[in-house]
């Protein structure tokens, strides 16, 4: 038998693990993914972090953060001021909330340090077109890619047919900047957003002044590193607003359709963000609920999740849901939030799919 040679690789049949000849005997080694930024557990990403919300009876303070790579229950990250209807997107490392509502429209961007717990401070303000002064906004929703935060329409007090989009370096505090329009100028209140690392796209939303229902089927989409305005990308396959988030590895896009005033919706569409198109189904949530639309940045390359949400009128959930990208069906039930079930909260993660 010839010599092997030392750094030879085979695959062992019986135990399904490849291994290497270090000159003297075979030795069993470990694939694994280098840690991109991605925080704990990099292979399968790492921190998921929701913030604030609306019990069904008052704003509350409570964040939390889980673990995406196991399964439980959230655990208490440290305390928001007060508000709902914010917006949340996030790179590896700073995760942004936008605007929501306490006892007025609020303006203010914070910064959140992912990997720490209770570590928020202001980023900068969401600014007008007109101004560029302050401008307080709710129900809006944001996507981003490792650099940029984009921020879709909302309303505010004044805005409440206005499609703007807005944009942010997540790196570099400071006020947001004006990026474009949406196709239609309608509010987009409690629309969603998704994407990949170079496209975020807008799902859903309202579209009357004073954001009541219809809801829309609209799917579109800017290119992030550039500024102009969105552009078709194809259509849901309902009406949808007020929903219960969206998730994103990048290749694959699963968009919650619920519509308001219905609690019972479970439904999932999916998309293939680098490409043009109209959503198809991919499953169900495990149970119907609305108002998680500000949850758009929470996943792994593996795993999406949906958290929170109202399950009926004024009334909050704790249900953290997940979906496996590759498996169409119905989510699995992960675990509970911590504290008080609640809706109209934002939410990132260290390892979505815009990174």
């Amino acid at each position: 038998m010839s010599e092997i040679p030392r750094g030879a690789i085979r695959f062992n049949t019986d135990s399904n693990k490849p291994e290497l000849w270090d000159g003297s005997q075979w030795a069993e080694f470990q694939l694994s993914t280098p840690n991109l930024g991605r925080g704990e557990d990099s292979s399968l990403g790492g921190r998921a972090v929701l913030l604030s919300g609306w019990t069904g009876s008052s704003n509350t303070d409570n964040c939390d953060y889980w673990n995406m790579a196991s399964t439980g229950n959230a655990v208490d990250f440290g305390a928001l001021s007060a508000r709902r209807y914010q917006a949340g997107c996030s790179d590896s490392t700073r995760g942004l909330t936008f605007g929501g509502y306490s006892s007025a429209y609020s303006s203010e961007i914070v910064k959140t340090t992912i990997a720490s717990t209770g570590s928020h401070a202001t980023f900068g303000q969401m600014r007008n077109a007109a101004d560029n002064g302050n401008e307080g906004r709710l129900g809006g929703a944001c996507w981003a890619s490792s650099t940029r935060g984009i921020h879709f329409a909302g309303t505010g007090p004044s805005t409440q047919t206005d499609g703007r989009i807005l944009y942010v370096t997540i790196q570099a505090d400071g006020n947001s900047i004006d990026f474009g329009d949406l196709i239609n100028s309608y509010n987009f209140r409690y629309g969603s957003a998704t994407g990949n690392k170079t496209r975020a796209i807008a799902c859903g939303g309202r579209q009357e002044p004073g954001g009541g229902p219809p809801g829309v089927n609209t799917i579109q989409f800017v290119t992030m590193a550039t500024t102009g305005n969105a552009q078709d990308f194809g259509d849901l396959s309902t009406t949808t607003d007020t929903n219960s988030g969206t998730t994103s590895n990048g290749t694959r896009a699963v968009i919650a359709v619920n519509e308001a005033p219905s609690y019972s919706q479970k439904g999932l569409d999916q998309i293939r963000p680098a490409s043009g198109g109209n959503s198809t189904s991919f499953g169900e949530l495990s149970t119907g609920r609305q108002d998680g639309h500000g949850n758009s940045c929470m996943n792994t390359p593996t795993r999406g999740f949906f958290a929170g949400g109202q399950s009926a009128p004024n009334t909050g959930t704790k249900v953290i849901d997940y979906v496996t990208f590759e498996t169409e069906g119905t989510a699995v039930d992960f675990g509970d939030l911590n504290g008080a079930g609640r809706a109209g909260a934002s939410a990132f993660s260290n390892s979505h799919g815009g990174l």
